[in-house]
């Protein structure tokens, strides 16, 4: 579970405008590629064949996909925060996502998360998340965007 340790709304306010922290990194295999290829019906060339990326592909090698990218994005998020007290947590949405560059096979990624809002909505908390899929070794990051959760505190 995450670093920080939130057990209310009112504590969880106290964090808005900052920098809630940092996940650990994470590889991204060829298989959890070929995985998620499987999952999601996307088997382009680019993701799944390493002889054809090796000759074709600008990146010289398989690509993760970027909604690979995405899905990963929540698994990260607790390693950053353990949010208790709650009787259902929701990823409400995505907003201002963009991709900046591919994460190649075998890359190490990690997010790095602060609190942009956090808004009571009749006993529903929405909080909004900035992060940055930062890719081990590069000055670019995967992705960035804004998380939208909703918490429902007890």
């Amino acid at each position: 579970m995450g670093n920080l340790i939130v057990n209310s709304y009112s504590e969880f306010e106290k964090y808005i405008g900052q920098e809630l922290g940092v996940s650990d990194y994470h590889k991204v295999t060829q298989e959890q590629i070929s995985l998620f290829a499987d999952a999601t019906l996307d088997h382009q060339w680019i993701h799944l064949d390493s002889d054809r990326a090796k000759n074709e592909s600008p990146y010289g090698t398989t690509i993760a996909h970027g909604y690979l990218s995405v899905s990963i994005l929540p698994y990260l998020w607790a390693q950053i925060i353990e949010v208790n007290n709650i009787k259902m947590q929701v990823n409400y949405g995505i907003e201002n996502l963009k991709f900046n560059q591919p994460v190649l096979v075998n890359s190490e990624i990690r997010v790095r998360a602060g609190l942009k809002s956090l808004i009571d909505l009749r006993g529903t908390a929405k909080a909004e998340v900035e992060v940055v899929l930062e890719i081990k070794d590069s000055k670019k990051p995967a992705l960035k965007g804004v998380l939208v959760f909703l918490y429902q505190f007890n």
